[in-house]
Order: structure tokens, then sequence, then C-alpha cells
């Protein structure tokens, strides 16, 4: 599983210059090996500087977003070179879009545009643009090859549990099929590493990886925040009032949340680590939200019941209080 920089500041790929300048310098104090004993703080202070100074930067954060974490290996003129050989070709380079029961899997471009597949052959592509074999390489000697980048999509259950996964890619030459291990936990945005299926290298070059960028796909049960899960826990009005304890769904299951007295919807009942697993440190959270629920068709009883409540009580939800 490769880390992402992002992840690392804990900000979103959409943030400002000063978001993470802000984010490094906070999570800096926190983890500096001075202030901070635990063994682990001079690693993690290692990655945070390793993030920013590819994030701070502008250009290194436009290669980062477009290549991964191997955008060092890639030549500076990579634009030229992927330009002159496409134009050579008379087409555009990429895999094609489509997944071929591949469940919710395309590819994209490092860009993040979509791929027509018209007239390039992807692998001739960057086999003729850094050569094929100890000659071709051009003066550059044994080039990694390219990574490249596909999307997975899983649902929020498949996230939490993790496990084994088969996939189909679709490209120029046919397709590919490959047997994915997604960790219990992973969260939208984080990227599954294959290593050694991207592109080929030259002179040599290893090959180099596929990525698979984890989003996960709605759900009308749960909503996440980073690895904190948000429920409704439906209520009735008497358990509102009263107080109970109540069934929520989880993707692990079902729990129980306490629903404490005189409860009104909206309130939130926190579940500490319920939420989706973290392999690196402590889980999300579940956050149950109280909705009270009313009969659909009461009884002659229970609206009786209710027309007595209404006629003894003085409670007004409308006066400020």
């Amino acid at each position: 599983m490769a880390r992402d920089y992002y992840e690392v500041l804990g900000v979103p790929r959409t943030a400002s210059a000063e978001e993470i300048q802000q984010a490094f310098r906070t999570l800096a104090r926190k983890h500096h090996p001075d202030v901070n004993k635990d063994p682990g703080a001079e690693e993690r202070f290692k990655e945070l500087n390793d993030a920013y100074s590819v994030l701070s930067d502008p250009r290194t954060r436009q290669r980062y977003d477009r290549f991964g974490d191997d955008f060092r290996q890639i030549p500076e003129d990579y634009d030229e070179r992927v330009a002159a050989a496409a134009g050579a070709r008379g087409g555009r380079a990429g895999w094609a879009g489509g997944g071929g029961g591949g469940g919710g899997v395309r590819f994209r471009s490092a860009d993040g545009a979509g791929f027509d597949g018209s007239g390039v052959d992807f692998e001739d592509l960057f086999g003729g643009m850094f050569g094929r074999g100890g000659g071709g390489s051009g003066g550059w000697g044994p080039v990694p090859g390219a990574d490249q980048e596909a999307e997975i999509q899983l649902g929020v259950e498949e996230a939490y549990r993790g496990g084994r996964r088969s996939i189909t890619l679709g490209g120029p030459k046919g397709q590919r099929s490959y047997d994915v291990t997604v960790p219990r936990g992973v969260v939208d945005g984080q990227r599954i590493r294959l290593a050694g299926e991207g592109g080929h290298g030259s002179g040599d070059g290893p090959p180099g990886d596929l990525y698979l960028r984890v989003r996960i796909k709605p759900d009308g049960r749960f909503r996440l925040e980073g690895r904190d899960i948000h429920v409704v826990a439906p209520v009735t009005p008497w358990e509102a009032a009263l107080g109970a304890t109540v069934p929520v769904p989880t993707p692990g299951g079902t729990a129980k949340v306490t629903v404490p007295a005189n409860s009104s919807s909206g309130r939130r009942l926190r579940l500490r680590g319920e939420g989706m697993p973290n392999p690196r440190g402590p889980g999300g959270d579940l956050y149950a939200e109280i909705r009270i629920m009313v009969p659909p068709e009461p009884t002659a009883r229970e609206r009786e019941l209710f027309e007595e409540l209404a006629a003894v009580s003085a409670f007004d939800p409308r006066r400020p209080r």
C-alpha cells in the first residue's frame, strides 16, 4: 500500500498552498523528535518532511499529481516525448476506457482525463519513447518503466472488510486480469500498488508499477468522512423521550447504541473505534444520528394517546429556550 503524501499531511488533493503549510506546521510540532519521545516519532517526522518538500513546491506537486510516487524517475521532457511519439503515430497515447467486467474499474490519464485509445498502442508508445533493449534508451541508460494508474470502485462494506478481489482492465491489446488484495479499512483516494505491472522499462530498466486509486461508491446507509462513518438511528417518539437501546447498521454488522432520555432528532451518538479500520493507527468512529419517526398509520389507540399527550403537555419546540 503506497502512502499518499496528501494523506500524510491530512489534507485533500485540492488543498491550497497555505493549507498544506499549516497542516505541516501543526503535525511537525506534534511529531518533532525533540518534543515527541515516541519511538516512531522520528520516522513520522521524516515522512512529513518528505511529503511537504514535494507538495509545497508547485512544480514537484504537479509532477507528483500526474505520475505518483515515482515521479522523480520520469524525464523532465516527458510531455515533449509523448507528444512527439503520439504525433508520429497520428493518435493519442493511453489505455482505452471501460472495464470489460472489471467491476467499476477504468483507466484514466495522469491529468484525470479519460482515454479514447484511438490508434495508439500504449506499450508501443512507451517502448518506442524510451527504447527497448540495451541500445534503444537514447543515452538515458536503463530507464524504469512509467507508473500507470487506474481507478477501482469499492462499496463501503468491501472497503471496511478488505480481502481478495479479481479485476479485469481493458486496454488496446485486450484485457488483463489481476488478483488484488484490498487492505482492510482502505479509504477514498488511497492507492493500492501492484508492483511491476506498469509500463515496460528500457535498457534493463525495471517495469513501472500499476496503482489502483480507490473510489468509494455512495451508499444509502453509510456516509464517510475520512475514516468516520455516519449512519441514521431511527427511534420512536417514546424511545427518544424515555431513552432506549437501539440497533444501528455498521459495515461490519449491527451495533447497539444507547439513546439518552430526552433526545431530539439530530443528536449524534458516538461509538468510538467503530468506524473504518486503520492499519497504521486508531480507526475511525461511528456517529449515529437520531431521527425520530412516527407511526405512518397510527392505530386508534395510538392516536388517542398522542391526543392525550398534546392536551397535557406544555412543551413548545418553537418557543426560544
